[in-house]
């Protein structure tokens, strides 16, 4: 406090000097004052206004009168503490309040970048009810999803479908919107430079299960994207053992479609008492047929190699 005679008392609250209102301050301020936490130390600015002192961090701060006796005075040191706690909590670091929005902080991620949040979501996420991610980051996945598929990011859907991203075709430069999912899997042609599947370069297949109760069985298909097909359809449950054992590179989809249809017929004529009941692994895997015991394998690889051999001695 600053109490010369030739000048007005002032205190400093929040790196502000305030000057010291001489009004009285009566009982009943001091009562409801310690009823809610505080202390009342002195009237500052005016009649309407008092500093007041928080019982739990000893932070000074400056309330209304009117705040104090109809209502309960917060703490802004104990609030931004709590922020803090929540942001920890959250795996975050907490910066500052966002000055233009007061429900709104800024945090610094793991990753190092800073984003904007409304405080009530970082609780959320402090509370491990919902989850917070980079924008940044999230859209360098994005881009490294599409350049492994021979795609551009441009930005998001023109049309405001948030499942969805514009994408520009390295190949041809050609531009469309495309669900993320499918960028993802792969499941997409281009609508400039596409080819249907039948005129598509295709592969022959076959894929390793274990399933839940420990019996092994293969699969042989044939597929644009074997890998794609495995992860992003087959598979019910993520969690489930699987391999991807051989490919056989095909020239067009209607080329594989011929070919796995007579490996499947020689292997059912061979073998009639490896064919798997689908009601074995419909729970696990999204497919109703062309599944064997695992037993088969290596005569299905061997399949897949005399097939690869025959498509090698084709002329170009």
């Amino acid at each position: 406090m600053n109490m010369h005679s030739n000048t007005p008392a002032t205190m400093t609250i929040n790196n502000f000097r305030l000057p010291i209102h001489t009004g009285a301050i009566k009982p009943g301020w001091l009562h409801e004052a310690q009823k809610k936490g505080f202390t009342l130390v002195a009237r500052v600015v005016d009649r309407m206004h008092l500093a007041v002192q928080c019982h739990l961090c000893g932070h000074l701060s400056v309330t209304r009168l009117f705040t104090l006796m109809s209502a309960q005075p917060l703490c802004p040191q104990c609030i931004e503490q709590a922020w803090r706690t929540d942001a920890a909590q959250a795996g975050l670091e907490f910066i500052g309040r966002d000055p233009d929005h007061r429900h709104y902080g800024i945090y610094k991620m793991s990753c190092g970048h800073e984003v904007r949040r409304q405080f009530a979501l970082i609780k959320r996420v402090a509370l491990a009810a919902t989850g917070l991610r980079c924008e940044t980051c999230h859209a360098k996945t994005e881009a490294r999803e599409a350049h492994a598929r021979g795609w551009e990011l441009l930005g998001p859907d023109p049309q405001g479908d948030l499942n969805y991203r514009k994408y520009r075709h390295t190949d041809c430069g050609h531009v469309q919107r495309i669900a993320r999912a499918n960028m993802q899997s792969g499941r997409f042609g281009c609508g400039g430079c596409g080819v249907d599947w039948p005129a598509a370069p295709s592969f022959l297949y076959a894929m390793h299960f274990t399933l839940e109760n420990g019996r092994e069985i293969v699969k042989a298909g044939f597929s644009r994207d074997p890998q794609s097909r495995l992860h992003h359809q087959l598979k019910r449950d993520p969690s489930m053992p699987c391999t991807l054992l051989h490919m056989v590179a095909v020239p067009t989809g209607q080329d594989a479609i011929r070919l796995e249809k007579r490996l499947h017929a020689d292997l059912k004529h061979a073998h009639p008492a490896s064919v798997i009941d689908p009601a074995v692994y419909s729970k696990q895997i999204r497919v109703a047929s062309e599944i064997y015991d695992g037993a088969l394998t290596p005569i299905v690889l061997a399949r897949l190699e005399e097939i690869e051999a025959e498509i090698a001695r084709i002329p170009a």
